[in-house]
Order: C-alpha cells, then structure tokens, then sequence
C-alpha cells in the first residue's frame, strides 16, 4: 500500500512522467460562482485546487478533468456531489518547464462529513495515464489542534506530522482483522 499524501503536499510523478508533480490544496468552505446544483440540496459546498509543476526540461500536455477525481467523505468514505459545471479544470494545456497550472474543483456533502476527506486524482498527459495518488485531510480538522495547547506554535504542522506517522505505521503493517 502507498501512503496517501496530506492535503497540501507534493507527490513526485513516476516513470514516464518523471518531472512533474501534483497536490491538492487549498480546500475551503465556498459557495459555486454559478449558483448551486439542485442535486446538492442540503449538502455543504466546498472547493479544492488542484495543481500540477512541471519540473522536467520538456512540456507536457496535461489534463486534469472530469472523470479524473474521485472524493470521499467522512467516516464511511461516502462520494461527494462534484459539481462539473462550476469546476474549472486543465484540459490540453501544454505545460512548459518551470511553470504551474491549477484547476479548481466544487464539491457538496453533508456538514457532518467534511472533517474527513480524502481526494483521489490519475493525472493524463498527452495519452499517457499517471498513477492514481491519494491525499487525506478535511476541512475543520485542525480546529481542535490550536485549541488544546495555546502557546504551541505550528499546531498545524504538527498534526500534518501526525497523520503522516499514523498512516505509515498502518501501510507497515498491512491488512490487519
């Protein structure tokens, strides 16, 4: 098993994308630009930025589009509602070297589930695959960091370090019952 990224990290592509690399960041609480999807009655909307780098000596023509994402929410990892129609997203643009593209991506679920999330991305190039990459984090979860030891600086690094040590002590230890 891989260990899934914490939201705001790089991951370093493999193999035939060697050179470019990906996170997801930035996730928020935010309203759509062009009004709410009416099959996201009663859900929370939220977005997430997803950017790719090219750190190669070549460009790459990237995609990062519908049917690439796949986000999970809460403790069931329910899918959330991706909402295409406010997304902005990379679709054939030639990325040359020492340069960023970032798509941004609207997505609903309920209130209780948003501490919790995990965002699963395969980045295309030309009409070459990536692998699949995972990021862990949510919205609200560091809340509680800052307020258990207020003279504490770097709460949030922290926690990231945290999540990080728990989910490679679990990929150590495999499937366990």
């Amino acid at each position: 098993m891989r260990v899934p990224n914490v939201i705001g990290d790089w991951q370093e592509c493999d193999g035939g994308h060697a050179g470019l690399r990906v996170r997801v960041h930035g996730v928020e609480r935010a309203e759509p630009p062009r009004g709410r999807d009416d099959a996201a009655e009663g859900l929370v909307y939220f977005r997430f930025r997803v950017t790719v780098e090219n750190r190669a000596s070549t460009p790459f023509g990237i995609h990062v589009e519908d049917g690439q994402f796949d986000v999970r929410t809460g403790p069931d990892g329910e899918a959330a509602f991706l909402d295409w129609r406010n997304s902005q997203f990379i679709e054939g643009f030639d990325l040359y070297p020492l340069r960023r593209a970032t798509a941004v991506v609207y997505a609903a679920a309920t209130e209780a589930s948003l501490a919790r999330m995990d965002v699963q991305i395969q980045l295309r190039t030309d009409e070459e695959w990536a692998d699949r990459y995972l990021w862990a984090g949510g919205i609200g979860a560091l809340d509680g960091a800052f307020d258990r030891d207020p003279g504490h600086e770097g709460g949030a690094e922290e926690l990231a370090c945290q999540v990080s040590s728990f989910l490679q002590r679990e990929a150590e230890q495999g499937p366990g019952c």
